[in-house]
Parts: C-alpha cells; sequence; structure tokens
C-alpha cells in the first residue's frame, strides 16, 4: 500500500494524517462532537479508495499478564477467547498476545490479555468510517507498537519504563526483557518524572520490582526536554534516566526525523502496517472487499502483460515466418526455373508425368500383391515336409476376386462345365488392387501305408489337414475321402489286397487362403 490515511485518535479528538511514499502529511483534526463526526464524514468523501490505520491513544485501556496451560491449536484460542470473556464482558475490542513460555515447572504460556474499555469513544468513528464506506485495516494501540522503538541493550533489561510525551498525555509502557507487561496514559501537565515514581512504587507494591532496586527508565522526548537531566534525580533517586531523542529513534526505524512522537508512531505503524491489536470483525468488510479488488486488478495487470508477450511473441513469429516464406518462394522459383530448362532439352515425353508415375504405383503394387502362387505354393511345400506319409499327385490353382460369385469345387477348374460367373467381367481385384486376392487350390494326395491300415490313412489325411489349417487365413475342405466310410454303402474288395487299397488311399481337399 503505498497510500494510507491514519487516523490518530485521542479522548478529546481525531486527527487525519496521510502517508504517501515513505512521507507523512498532516490533515485535519475533528472534535468528538455530532458537529465534528458530520465534517469527518465529509472529509471521508472521495477518499474510499485509501486503507485506513487508526492509532487509539486513549486512557481506557487494561492490561493483564497471566499465566496459561499450554495448549495448542483451536483449543487455545478457545481458552482464550473465553478468558477475554470473562475479563473484560462489555467490551469487544480485547485481544490475547503470546509472549512465550516458563522457563521452568509445566512451561505454561505467557499471555498478555489488553483491552480498550471504553468502546463508547471508538463507536462513532468507526460507525462513519463504515457508512462511508471506508477500508479499515487495522487498529493499533501506541502500548504494542512501543516495542519496536527499543534498542538491542534495553530489550535485555529484565525492568524497564519507556515514557513517551504525547498530545493526549504521558505515556509509560513497562517492559519485562523486551516484553510488555502494562502501559498506563497520564494527564499531559502533570512531570514526566513524578509520573515515573508512582509507576515505581505501584511495581514496588504489586511486587513485581524490589523496593531498593533502581528502575531503568528510557524517555522518548524532545530535545526541549533534555536540557536539565540533574532534575530527574531530585524528583526520583531510585529512577535510572537515560534519554533517547525522538530523532535518534526515528532514525532507527528509517523514519523522516521529527520532535512530535505522535508522528513517530503514526509513521512506524505506516511503515510496519502489523497485524491489527485489536480484532474488528464486521468492520474491517469493506478492507477485505478493497483488498479483493486490488487484487483483481493486479491479476487482470498480470494476465493483461501476458497477453501482450503472447500477442508480441505471435506477431514476431508471423515476421519470422513471412520471410522464409519468401525465401522459400524464391527457392521453389529457382527449382521450377531449373526444372523447365532441363525439360527443355530431353525428347517429348510418351505420356504426361502423372500418368507415367501412376502406372509405376500399379505395377509396383501389382508386383506386391499381386495373385502369385508362391506363398501358397510354400505353406502346402512346409505341410508336405511335416507329412512325410502324403503324396502329392495333383494340383489346381485360381485366384478369386472378392465379391463374385462363389465357383463350385466341382466346376472351379479346367475340365469343368462353364457357368455365368466364368464368363463374368473381371474384377482388377484378380491383378492386386487394391489389395491382394482371395487364392483356391484344389489338390489330389495319397497316402503311402501298409496294406489293410485303413485308420492310419484316414489319421495321416487327418493331420495332413490339420496342418495346411494352421495357417493364418486358411480354410481347409474335404472334397473326396481315400475310401467310402458311409454305414449305407455296401462295402467291395478284398482285404489284404494292395491293389484296392493303392486306389482307395487318394484323397482330395480344397483349400482357400485370404492373404
Amino acid at each position: 500500500m503505498t497510500r494510507k490515511l491514519l487516523l490518530h485518535l485521542t479522548g478529546e479528538r481525531l486527527c487525519c494524517w496521510l502517508w504517501e511514499r515513505g512521507s507523512l502529511g498532516t490533515g485535519p483534526c475533528f472534535d468528538h462532537t455530532p458537529h465534528g463526526l458530520a465534517q469527518f464524514a465529509g472529509w471521508l468523501d472521495g477518499r474510499e479508495d485509501v486503507p485506513a490505520l487508526m492509532l487509539a491513544d486513549l486512557v481506557e485501556e487494561d492490561f493483564q499478564r497471566l499465566l496459561l496451560p499450554h495448549v495448542a491449536g483451536r483449543a487455545g484460542l478457545a481458552m482464550r477467547d473465553r478468558r477475554l470473556a470473562q475479563t473484560w464482558r462489555d467490551t469487544a475490542l480485547r485481544c490475547a498476545h503470546l509472549q512465550g513460555r516458563e522457563d521452568e515447572g509445566r512451561r505454561d504460556d505467557i499471555v498478555l490479555f489488553s483491552a480498550l474499555t471504553n468502546p463508547a469513544v471508538l463507536a462513532p468513528w468507526l460507525d462513519t468510517l463504515e457508512s462511508q464506506r471506508m477500508p479499515l485495516a487495522a487498529l493499533y494501540t501506541p502500548a504494542l507498537l512501543s516495542g519496536a522503538l527499543l534498542p538491542e541493550e534495553a530489550r535485555r533489561e529484565p525492568h524497564l519504563l519507556l515514557v513517551t510525551q504525547h498530545s493526549s498525555g504521558i505515556r509509560q509502557t513497562y517492559f519485562q526483557h523486551g516484553k510488555v507487561r502494562f502501559s498506563r496514559l497520564a494527564q499531559a501537565a502533570a512531570s514526566a518524572e513524578q509520573e515515573a515514581e508512582r509507576t515505581r512504587q505501584f511495581l514496588v507494591g504489586a511486587h513485581l520490582l524490589t523496593r531498593d532496586l533502581p528502575l531503568q527508565v528510557l524517555a522518548l522526548l524532545p530535545l526541549a526536554r533534555i536540557a536539565s537531566p540533574a532534575a530527574a534525580a531530585n524528583i526520583a533517586p531510585l529512577l535510572d534516566w537515560r534519554v533517547m531523542p525522538l530523532e535518534e529513534a526515528a532514525a532507527r526505524q528509517r523514519l523522516a526525523a521529527s520532535d512530535n512522537p505522535d508522528q513517530l508512531f503514526l509513521g512506524l505503524a505506516a511503515r510496519t502496517a502489523p497485524a491489527s491489536h485489536y480484532p474488528l470483525g464486521a468492520r474491517q468488510r469493506y478492507y477485505s472487499l478493497w483488498r479483493a479488488r486490488k487484487s483483481l486488478y493486479a491479476s487482470s495487470a498480470v494476465i493483461a502483460a501476458c497477453c501482450l508477450l503472447w500477442a508480441g511473441s505471435n506477431i514476431v513469429g508471423f515476421s519470422l515466418a513471412r520471410s522464409h516464406t519468401g525465401q522459400l518462394r524464391q527457392e521453389t522459383h529457382g527449382y521450377s526455373a531449373e526444372y523447365k530448362s532441363s525439360m527443355s532439352s530431353m525428347p517429348p515425353a510418351v505420356d504426361k508425368t502423372s500418368n507415367m508415375k501412376a502406372a509405376v504405383q500399379i505395377a509396383q503394387m501389382v508386383a506386391r500383391q499381386g495373385p502369385w502362387p508362391q506363398t501358397v505354393l510354400s505353406i502346402l511345400s512346409e505341410a508336405l515336409e511335416r507329412s512325410p506319409q502324403i503324396r502329392l499327385t495333383q494340383l489346381d490353382w485360381r485366384a478369386n476376386a472378392p465379391g463374385a460369385v462363389p465357383v463350385a469345387a466341382s466346376t472351379a477348374f479346367p475340365g469343368a462345365a462353364p457357368t455365368p460367373a466364368l464368363v463374368a467381367p473381371q474384377s482388377s481385384m484378380l491383378i492386386g488392387i487394391p489389395k491382394a486376392p482371395p487364392q483356391q487350390m484344389r489338390l489330389q494326395a495319397e497316402v503311402l501305408v501298409e496294406q489293410d491300415d485303413y485308420r492310419s490313412v484316414l489319421l495321416s489325411m487327418n493331420r495332413f489337414a490339420q496342418e495346411l489349417a494352421r495357417t493364418p487365413g486358411m480354410v481347409v475342405e474335404i472334397e473326396q475321402l481315400p475310401f467310402d466310410i458311409r454305414p449305407n454303402v455296401k462295402l467291395s474288395g478284398k482285404a489284404g489286397s494292395p491293389a484296392g487299397l493303392g486306389e482307395r488311399s487318394k484323397f482330395t481337399l480344397n483349400l482357400r487362403w485370404t492373404p
């Protein structure tokens, strides 16, 4: 957030400051009256897009430091919330801050409870901010902000009192080892030394400090208050005063030098922007909407930048592709000119180049897919080698076009009577265009076995047929058996006659193979 609206609230009025680019600018102040609230509402018109941070410097602020059992997670949050509700029932502006754990015993949690006990002082201003739809980001208190102003050596002090002088009065914040214990705001007219002595006596009475032990005091005061350091020793001899100029404290926080402690705390809140000290609840919804809107704007800007980069890359790619296209066109023109010059010296071609190319492709297709019998004969030869008792006596082969009328086995080969299917126009698939045609083969063979062994004859023929049928795409059909085994046929011949068995051992197979 580069621009922030800082609201400094005291018991009498509210002053507005504007943080922009690391510098703090003054604004108007409004009294705690109906007229002042109306003026404040009018001044907020047109500033709905600037997030607001409120610093409440009020007397009505209470602190309690307790030890609670160490409980983590949601159970610990619920336990602390119950303790807050039991301690301060009349205000919702209450919070719990974990300050570590004890070193011994059960190692309980050290928790600082704080609350703004008079919410009626803040309610009118918060209502005005909500009615103007102002994005209120956080609510701070100087007591919890002042820990960031301590030097490194002051954080190690067991007892330290930080004294700052504000427009609302003198604030004294007590630290133990750099952790806030409590804070109180006195009237501005009172003396800082006298108020510090009263705080020391309170610490002695509360058994937080030994009676004769000096109390370390760090004062963040303007240069005008540092003129007489001996006055503090006369008023309170048990106070060990160390004065740090506001200019040095501002330089430590990388803020502009100023003699106003209020500006120091406002600049610290604007620069560091810690989490809200007190929960705002529903009053923070406009800040949530403002943050969501800024996130959408940022994501839209990122998407727009990505789109611009993508469009730029496409434009660059288009220009490169266009230049490459020009180069390719020049190369194509050169190749075309060379081709024409080389073709002009050649004799006239018999046919067009496209037709010649198609003829070559058809010739290659016929040579590759033509109905040549080599493959099916190789299959038959391998089957005969595995069946030595089978001897081939006759073989007929032909190719069939798919879709043609099937040819009967008795008329598919020479010597059969012609049929209308045989005189039909021949298909181009008979020569392997566009794929290899199915092939048909009719073979006659005989079985060479011992005489009268009819069982071996049938077994040898079946094994031979099964060997052929193992080939993928091969269909084997037995047209004629070696002898007739039908039960209604009369047996004839003489047992033990070699001649009779030789005539019966012949069989006929029809093979259909689809490549």
